[in-house]
């Protein structure tokens, strides 16, 4: 495949390809002269040239009078593609919320492993509601993904403004961390006694995400308007008889488990 096959596959073909070309080919030069070099006609050339201008790969100066075209450096191509690329990455998982809702159609996504947990924990940052209602397992999450991701995630949580009701079991809470406060914006309740909360679930727009337990070590998003109103409904029933934290009991340390200074 020649460079001018290779280049199609990124929009720069036909005209533009001939211009570019040309321009490289010269590095500056007066317009007439680079469209003369594409085997253009002036008038046909400064339409495509503003476009390569837009695409950044060229830029046009006046001088004296005359326009000359000047060629940008080509590696700045490759990383403005790059950008780009960093740019649809960001914002894919609203467009592709967007997307699902659009069609009516449910999407559900399954992530294996330590990375695909930690994928499933970073989306609930995308919440457009800055409201996160969380059931937390906090013995699973102190194993995956640690308490050092957790740690980092937090802080981003918080800076982005995102608040988190969470819902706990007493006997999952093996160690003092995470309580309730203003500075990490959380709001925390005990489940009533013999509830236990295994598998840590956060619900959050029109999405759901399960974080589940290292033994099983699996990430999940399903994005659905009608299953994330149904989770929704039954975290605030379960938040309705559940204590708030300043009024629960602290949790009980296992004997020989690690020590570590509560967060305020």
């Amino acid at each position: 495949m020649d460079m001018e096959e290779k280049l199609a596959k990124i929009g720069i073909t036909g005209k533009l390809f001939k211009l570019y070309l040309a321009a490289v080919e010269l590095g500056e030069a007066p317009v007439q002269e680079v469209a003369a070099r594409a085997g253009l006609a002036r008038t046909t050339a400064y339409d495509v040239l503003e476009r390569l201008e837009q695409e950044e790969l060229i830029r046009i100066e006046e001088r004296a009078g005359r326009r000359f075209v000047v060629a940008e450096d080509p590696v700045g191509m490759l990383q403005r593609l790059e950008l780009r690329k960093q740019v649809i990455t960001d914002v894919m998982p609203q467009i592709r919320s967007l997307y699902n809702r659009a069609k009516g159609k449910p999407q559900i996504r399954f992530y294996e492993g330590e990375e695909g947990i930690n994928t499933v924990l970073w989306d609930t940052l995308t919440c457009q509601s800055k409201t996160l209602c969380g059931i937390l397992s906090m013995n699973e999450l102190i194993e995956t993904p640690g308490l050092g991701e957790m740690d980092v995630y937090i802080s981003e949580r918080v800076k982005r403004g995102i608040t988190l009701k969470v819902l706990r079991s007493r006997n999952k809470d093996v160690e003092q961390i995470w309580p309730s406060g203003m500075e990490q914006l959380r709001e925390l309740r005990y489940a009533p006694g013999a509830m236990t909360l295994g598998v840590t679930q956060y619900v959050y727009d029109d999405k759901v995400s399960i974080i589940s337990s290292k033994r099983e070590n699996y990430g999940l998003i399903i994005e659905s308007e009608d299953f994330a109103r149904l989770q929704s409904l039954m975290f605030e029933t379960l938040w309705s008889i559940s204590t708030p934290a300043a009024s629960a009991e602290p949790p009980r340390k296992p004997a020989g488990g690690r020590r570590r200074a509560e967060k305020v």
